[in-house]
């Protein structure tokens, strides 16, 4: 259980990427649908990626569960070649495609009726859905209080201190839930901030000049100025 004083920081950064970045609006798509592809391919790449991806889906008129269940594999990979891992990612959009059309009729908000608990493990069980993902459709998709992990949150919050880089994806959205109040618009916001932050600034080589919560860190970089 988080220490009041690590709630307190947790809160202090919140602030000072919110008034850095501003609200971020994510994520963004036209339905809840395109948010859970967008979330399965959006795995070891860019967004800019990811978007042109979506754009050759919905182009061919395929942005749909019947679209993507009847297109043949080769196809589908071409389409979502700009995404990387594509043979890989296509099996993972089959494979999640189905598991939508035989447990809720093909409709993404039919899931809402499940606790989110129960549907998480269900996500999980689909082939090829790890938890970054699983949170990802549960927090973005269906707006359910689950905070989502990705390198960006390791890296930055173990350079601030507050997290070990070593912890697993578990430990380290336990540390989150258990410190701020259990807000899916927090934690959708708190998220897209950090990856807003991971982008430009907490990078691999960190550009601390540049960091808003840089006197925050006790773990900047070594040779990286405060």
């Amino acid at each position: 259980m988080a220490t009041t004083p690590t709630k307190n920081r947790l809160k202090a950064v919140y602030g000072s990427l919110y008034g850095a970045y501003g609200p971020r609006h994510w994520w963004p798509a036209d339905s809840p649908f395109e948010v859970c592809i967008g979330a399965i391919l959006t795995q070891s790449t860019s967004w800019k990626n990811v978007e042109k991806a979506i754009a050759n889906l919905k182009e061919a008129g395929l942005l749909s569960p019947a679209g993507i269940l009847k297109t043949e594999n080769r196809k589908l990979a071409r389409l979502i070649r700009p995404s990387l891992y594509y043979n890989v990612k296509a099996r993972k959009l089959k494979e999640f495609v189905r598991f939508l059309n035989d447990g809720y009729g093909g409709k993404v908000e039919a899931m809402a009726k499940v606790p989110t608990d129960e549907l998480r493990e269900e996500l999980l069980g689909v082939w090829g859905l790890g938890p970054e993902t699983a949170d990802s459709i549960l927090l973005y998709a269906l707006c359910r209080p689950t905070f989502v992990i990705d390198a960006y949150t390791k890296r930055i919050f173990g350079r601030l201190g507050l997290v070990n880089e070593d912890a697993t994806y578990d430990e380290v959205k336990g540390f989150f839930e258990s410190a701020l109040p259990k807000d899916a618009a927090l934690y959708n916001e708190y998220h897209a901030l950090i990856v807003e932050h991971g982008k430009n600034a907490c990078r691999t080589k960190a550009k601390c000049g540049e960091c808003a919560i840089r006197r925050r860190c006790r773990g900047r970089p070594e040779g990286q100025a405060p």
